[in-house]
């Protein structure tokens, strides 16, 4: 199996500059999602304002 060649996740100023670049990007190009966990967050609250 070829092992996969991921891109490096930039460093982000800010939450809005992170959302922005994961919107225009592929992630399999950063993640390998075959190793991803799946995780439960039943208690969270959303805490700032998406705009």
């Amino acid at each position: 199996m070829k092992k996969l060649k991921l891109k490096k996740i930039p460093k982000f100023k800010t939450e809005k500059e992170e959302r922005l670049f994961w919107l225009k990007v592929d992630s399999t190009e950063y993640v390998d999602w075959s190793k991803a966990e799946r995780w439960k967050f039943p208690n969270l609250k959303l805490t700032s304002n998406w705009n």
